[in-house]
């Protein structure tokens, strides 16, 4: 028998996803194991999420509001849970990166988080076994939804050309990762650029950095070490990482020449995607 515990809906987002699956299964008549047939789970499961020992994703949580008839509840709480799986010293810009109207970022080793296939995150937040890795996973995807909005933010890439070289992963992965980097093109607010390791020395030496601007706030620049994260409206700090990404934008490959870029080391060094009989064999 499933160890019913009682919950506080106020202790956390998950707390009260918990409550609220619990409350909807028992008013729609429903055993654990049962919803859990009906949505392609285990009982175990849906016992884990209402005792808020396991975080949902947001596809189970579309499938839990078909099923109990909850109108997108759960779907709409989800977001808060997975913004709550977020480090706690990330969660203030992931906020503000939700409000930004124009992102423009530096990555000097990894590529964006908002451009991150599933696998490729999942590569790079599993290299330290801390925590939930599945629930990690599931809250940068969650990030990825503003720019799935009717007006998502205007976003400007430039990745050292390191980045495309930087096995995570595994090849699979990478091609994959590059593959979908080429596919942002079809995108007209999203803009990818490469820094080619010819540029030779350049503004971005220092790190890793984004700017953001927005519609009514002031611009913020953002940078992280090993342990968090640093924000800052500082306006000489402000103008000093847009003048160095102005400097940037120039020395990066232009658009075309980017993608052309992002193909030949996808073709090169992860080689060609491999057919359905190459897949076949172990």
């Amino acid at each position: 028998m499933v160890n019913v515990r009682d919950l506080d809906p106020g202790a956390s987002p998950l707390d009260y996803y918990g409550s609220e699956l619990r409350r909807l299964r028992e008013a729609a008549g429903l055993k654990q194991g049962e919803l859990g047939s009906a949505v392609f789970c285990s009982g175990s499961l849906i016992g884990q999420i209402e005792t808020a020992r396991k975080v949902p994703t947001r596809e189970l949580s579309e499938r839990l509001d078909a099923a109990l008839g909850s109108d997108g509840h759960l779907a709409r709480l989800v977001g808060l849970v997975l913004r709550s799986q977020l480090p706690t010293w990330f969660q203030a810009y992931a906020a503000m990166e939700a409000r930004a109207a124009y992102i423009s970022t530096f990555q000097a080793q990894l590529v964006y988080g908002l451009l991150q296939t599933e696998a490729y995150a999942r590569a790079v937040l599993g290299v330290r076994e801390e925590g939930d890795l599945d629930a990690k996973v599931a809250a940068r995807l969650e990030r990825q939804r503003i720019l799935e909005r009717e007006e998502p933010p205007l976003v400007w890439v430039v990745l050292s050309e390191a980045v495309l070289h930087q096995e995570i992963g595994g090849r699979e992965v990478m091609r994959n990762q590059l593959a979908y980097l080429l596919d942002t093109q079809e995108r007209d607010w999203l803009t990818v650029q490469v820094l080619p390791f010819e540029a030779g020395e350049h503004t971005g030496l220092m790190g890793s950095y984004t700017l953001m601007r927005f519609d009514s706030d002031p611009d913020l620049v953002y940078t992280e070490d090993f342990v968090q994260g640093h924000m800052t409206a500082n306006s000489h700090a402000v103008r000093e990482g847009s003048l160095r990404y102005d400097h940037l934008q120039a020395a990066a490959l232009s658009v075309e020449d980017s993608a052309a870029r992002i193909a030949r080391v996808m073709e090169e060094r992860y080689g060609p995607a491999p057919g359905p009989d190459e897949r076949a064999v172990a």
